[in-house]
């Protein structure tokens, strides 16, 4: 088994140094892999060593480029072919990305009502889809009382904060709003809670999330932790470490 990572330059590079240290397992790049017959391979001192299972943390468009970018350098050649043959597992398998797709923040709700058959405990941020008509004319009329996502983009990358966003700023979105509807989707700005962390003078508050892990299989386990994200600059709401965002330890206080 491996972690297959984009390289040291990666803004999460250290949390799949951290996962693969824990797990026991080789950290890799696309180089450190080749496909021969059909059959992945990580290369070692002692000469190819069969790859069994990856867990990747590679974009679909960059895994394998003879499949789909062609440019990739991070990839590995043959990948997509010895999975699609069952020669090795990819346990976030080719497509999973779907579920990173922002629009599906609007159908949160129906899917809980529709698959378990009862309300959500918890309701989902309201969330305007650009494509809808309705919705995007909302949106337009509003953008400076919104935040505005790019559906496909990850990483806190392309997000407009309407309330601290100036007019041609606001502009330039309403405008690629209009030109790809589909790739767009607004939600109210939501206020993030605050703890007290260091900074380079003094100790002092951070809006920061928490994002649980939950295990599926048979059964599901929700983890009694889990990745508390931290904007590190002051006043921002953006905590993803690829914007200047950290992460703080989390407790879990058994009252």
């Amino acid at each position: 088994m491996v972690v297959l990572t984009p390289g040291i330059y990666n803004s999460a590079y250290f949390e799949h140094s951290f996962l693969a240290d824990q797990m026991g397992i080789a950290l890799v790049e696309g180089k450190d892999l080749f496909v021969e017959n059909d059959v992945v391979y990580m290369k070692t001192v002692k000469g190819p060593l069969k790859v069994d299972c990856i867990y990747r943390r590679l974009d679909d468009n960059f895994l394998d480029p003879k499949v789909f970018n062609k440019e990739s350098v991070i990839g590995v050649p043959g990948l997509f072919k010895s999975w699609r043959k069952g020669n090795v597992g990819i346990i976030n398998a080719i497509g999973t990305g779907i579920a990173d797709d922002k629009v599906v923040y609007s159908y949160v709700n129906k899917m809980i009502v529709y698959y378990l058959g009862e309300q959500p405990i918890l309701n989902q941020v309201e969330t305007y889809l650009c494509h809808n008509k309705n919705e995007r004319n909302y949106v337009i009329e509003n953008i400076s009382k919104l935040v505005v996502k790019p559906a496909n983009a990850s990483g806190g990358y392309g997000i407009m904060i309407g309330p601290k966003a100036d007019k041609k700023e606001r502009d330039d979105v309403i405008a690629k709003i209009k030109k790809n509807p589909r790739e767009y989707i607004a939600q109210p700005l939501e206020i993030l809670s605050t703890a007290p962390t260091i900074t380079e003078n003094d100790i002092e508050p951070r809006h920061l999330d928490l994002r649980p892990f939950v295990l599926s299989g048979k059964t599901t386990y929700v983890s009694t932790g889990g990745l508390t994200r931290v904007a590190l600059r002051k006043g921002s709401t953006i905590v993803n470490s690829s914007q200047g965002g950290g992460s703080k330890d989390t407790l879990i206080v058994d009252v």
